[in-house]
């Protein structure tokens, strides 16, 4: 794809929390145009319309054609027919995590995105974490990475009532540990249901590269936290996602006298993390691969997929216990 300076012009549709912090966000790019956003509610959307100064409309078919890129933010189980009804007129469109309500769903739409030749994000911000960012480039500057432990808890949210915790909160990690580790070799799972759905969840990945994953997520602690915890042969790493902390261990070796035995002492760093917003740098990538800049790090629809394959491995193996 030719790369291109022209602002690139977005639809963005669907309007609840999230739909909003994107809004907000779109509205600051230089580098875009926003030009329609949608939502059910009408009153929603004509009031975000006339704040923003942007065109709200509730049928979207009828502005799809003055869009280059579109911004899908609707409920999960609607993300499918939204990515096939934009794709009829937009190859540019970033959805939300997850990529679709089922596995099998989810497989149809990235055949289809790879058909029809879209160009395809997935929302996994925490990607876009500078936590997250400037814990790879120590992790790839390692002698060697054993494994790393995710842990994120949250209470839970009266807003959720569609997902478990696997999906809602576990599936960020789940793609971390991919990013961070490489692909998965094997899934093993154990959780905690209280009533229907799965509240707790605790999952380890072996990767193809012998590396392990070990991954909790829990919607019934009062608690919040967001942790990843790298074990090295040269250092152990904990980093702090909502503050966005770094900490390296290290061992030090200090020989005494000829003869003596020596002392091992634990040296820490502290590791600057930039501060620059998640969803901003989320956005500035999907805008800059509309523009022909395509970057690895960028999670598409085959992350997105593989993501959800694991998500359904711990569920069935969470069912069994």
């Amino acid at each position: 794809m030719a790369m291109s300076n022209k602002p690139v012009r977005v639809g963005l549709i669907g309007l609840g929390r999230m739909g909003q912090n994107h809004l907000r966000v779109l509205s600051l790019l230089k580098s875009v145009e926003l030009v329609f956003i949608a939502d059910a509610d009408e009153a929603t959307t004509q009031r975000l319309g006339k704040q923003f100064d942007v065109i709200g409309v509730a049928d979207v078919d009828s502005v799809l054609d003055t869009a280059d890129a579109v911004v899908i933010c609707t409920p999960t189980v609607t993300h499918a027919d939204y990515i096939r009804l934009v794709a009829g007129k937009v190859r540019n469109i970033f959805v939300e995590k997850p990529l679709a309500d089922t596995l099998e769903e989810a497989a149809l739409v990235a055949r289809f995105a790879t058909e029809q030749g879209l160009n395809l994000q997935v929302g996994f911000i925490e990607r876009f974490n500078p936590a997250v960012q400037s814990l790879k480039q120590v992790l790839d500057k390692s002698e060697r990475v054993i494994s790393i432990d995710f842990t994120r808890t949250n209470k839970l949210s009266a807003r959720i009532t569609d997902v478990d915790v696997v999906t809602d909160l576990m599936i960020h990690d789940i793609d971390l540990a991919l990013y961070l580790n490489g692909p998965a070799r094997s899934v093993a799972a154990h959780g905690f249901a209280h009533g229907a759905m799965t509240d707790f969840a605790s999952a380890l990945i072996t990767h193809e590269n012998g590396r392990f994953s070990r991954i909790q997520a829990s919607r019934i602690t009062e608690k919040k936290m967001r942790l990843i915890e790298a074990t090295c042969v040269d250092m152990f790493v904990d980093c702090e996602l909502l503050r966005k902390e770094i900490i390296i261990s290290r061992q030090s070796e200090i020989r005494q006298a000829e003869g003596q035995p020596y002392t091992i002492s634990a040296v820490q760093e502290a590791i600057e993390v930039r501060p620059q917003e998640a969803l901003l740098s989320e956005l500035q990538a999907f805008v800059a691969s509309c523009q022909g800049q395509l970057s690895k790090d960028v999670p598409g629809v085959q992350d997105g997929l593989v993501a959800m394959q694991i998500c359904e491995d711990i569920q069935k193996a969470v069912a069994s216990c």
